[in-house]
């Protein structure tokens, strides 16, 4: 067999377009496979377009045999969590290979060899640059479409990760959530308790300019508030909360962002939902253009039987006082109206009681896990 050679790649367009186009490739004939869109990817990996940059560093690499790529996988050692930890650590990510020992063994190798080179004594992953990007190898629940905000791997990938020694770091658990006719009967009484007792309320908007404008900072300042402790977390600068205000804040549906204000107008926590993309990011493969556009909208402003939830954050001083409540009470109303039947709540991590319990008033079951690994280096 012949030799595999790892390239590690210029932060070009037509470099990365190759390393974005791979996973593709690879994932061509399953039915579960959520393909992320190239143009997105390249971006993020490219240094002069992601704000995070200003505090990571980064490498790609693509793994080559007989002329074909055969597995791709990115080093990222993010500064700011290691200043904030005291820890040397790097990141592996955005992780993608055949079913084959010696390609995972070159490409973890050359990932870790990078990392050794700049002073890391430790390596975690699959994770990203900040929690707005992918992380997680997914454990269980193969047979499970995928989702917008996760990765989706084959069953082989952990196999080969641990064969490697890398352990468990971390678990995240994911939930499918029947959506209920009504809000359920506990919620709708916390609700009204919380809105009185604390003089709270729910804001809609129905222009994109003024929620950016009142509370487009204040949303991803409390993200950062909320966050903070979690898991890797990497707060977010300012040139990131610009950037992200404008990627996505143009794009989400204002009906599925549940906004709740004090009685002075100060954010106090939100719920961000949003139409499933799964089958509209399947159809488009990876492309806005021709069509991957209009698959995207269709996605967002049609028919859809799914929902989801990509994120809630509570301010400190309001969490385990029924803030959530609040924000279910908003939301499964419109739910309803738009014909959502159940709801995907992405990644919580396993040891969050407080997150997993709300799903027990709710018909739910767990059908996704995914893993965080670690190993010293």
């Amino acid at each position: 067999m012949s030799e595999i050679t790892v390239e590690a790649l210029q932060p070009t367009k037509s470099s990365l377009r190759r390393f974005a186009k791979f996973a593709i490739d690879l994932y061509a004939d399953s039915p579960y496979y959520v393909p992320q869109l190239i143009s997105e990817e390249i971006e993020t990996l490219m240094p002069e377009k992601n704000p995070a940059f200003d505090y990571c560093e980064a490498q790609a690499f693509l793994a080559w045999r007989d002329g074909k790529p055969v597995g791709r996988i990115v080093g990222i050692v993010n500064n700011l969590v290691n200043e904030r930890s005291g820890v040397k650590e790097a990141r592996f990510g955005f992780v993608d290979f055949i079913d084959d020992a010696e390609v995972a063994d070159a490409l973890f190798a050359a990932v870790e060899d990078w990392a050794r080179q700049r002073g890391m004594t430790r390596i975690i992953g699959p994770m990203g640059f900040t929690d707005m990007d992918h992380e997680g190898m997914l454990i269980e629940g193969f047979e499970e479409m995928g989702t917008m905000a996760t990765i989706y791997n084959y069953p082989y990938y952990p196999r080969h990760v641990e064969r490697l020694g890398y352990v468990k770091d971390v678990d995240w658990v994911e939930y499918r959530v029947k959506v209920p006719a009504e809000v359920p009967e506990k919620f709708s009484r916390i609700a009204d308790l919380v809105r009185k007792k604390y003089n709270l309320r729910s804001i809609k908007f129905n222009s994109r300019r003024k929620i950016k404008e009142q509370y487009g900072q204040a949303l991803f300042d409390l993200i950062n508030e909320a966050y903070d402790k979690l898991y890797g977390y990497s707060p977010l600068n300012q040139r990131q909360i610009d950037y992200y205000i404008k990627a996505y804040l143009g794009i989400l549906r204002l009906d599925c962002i549940s906004v709740i204000v004090d009685a002075d107008d100060n954010l106090v926590a939100l719920g961000i939902c949003m139409p499933s993309l799964s089958a509209a990011l399947r159809k488009a493969k990876g492309k806005l253009f021709p069509t991957g556009w209009y698959h995207l909208l269709q996605g967002i402003h049609g028919k859809n039987d799914v929902v989801d939830l990509l994120l809630i954050a509570v301010k400190k001083e309001y969490i385990n006082k029924g803030v959530n409540a609040l924000i279910f009470a908003d939301l499964i109303p419109i739910f309803n109206k738009e014909g959502f039947k159940e709801a995907e709540s992405n990644l919580e991590l396993e040891g969050n009681d407080s997150v997993r319990m709300q799903w027990q008033y709710f018909p739910h079951r767990q059908h996704r896990r995914r893993r965080a690994f670690s190993k010293n280096l």
